[in-house]
């Protein structure tokens, strides 16, 4: 398998598929911890949820970026960005307990496009925390 990650095409590809992959999984998770729901939401036009999903999916591939340009092997960069997932999703948690006079996901659920704002920045903004992280 090492063999075809150094065929630049192919490790290209082969990155492209277990990220995509990921993206698909980790997304799933965070629909399981929400309020809302995502797919639904989007189809309504709600720009508070496009927000807050579309800081996470930026989240999730950031990290994976990092991961990718650090680590040796496609095993390695999907354990490490698998651990950066579950530190971004942890973030999400840290923003519904730091904000106790408001539900943030009824709040982002209603389009509260401040929340979803926020929220969507949490995410890169702690997703290049994480990233650089993942390189020492």
């Amino acid at each position: 398998m090492e063999q075809l990650l150094h065929n630049q095409y192919l490790g290209t590809f082969a990155y492209y598929t277990v990220t995509g992959l990921a993206m698909i999984v980790f997304l799933s998770l965070f629909e399981l911890v929400t309020r809302y729901q995502v797919w639904q939401e989007l189809k309504r036009g709600n720009l508070a949820v496009a927000m807050a999903t579309g800081g996470k999916m930026f989240g999730i591939a950031n990290i994976f970026s990092y991961s990718i340009q650090h680590h040796d092997s496609i095993g390695q960069a999907l354990i490490w960005g698998t651990f950066g997932f579950f530190l971004l999703l942890g973030s999400y948690f840290i923003f519904e307990f730091m904000t106790p006079s408001f539900n943030v996901d009824e709040e982002i659920g209603n389009d509260n496009r401040a929340i979803g704002f926020i929220a969507m920045v949490l995410s890169v903004g702690f997703s290049f925390v994480i990233g650089a992280s993942l390189t020492r």
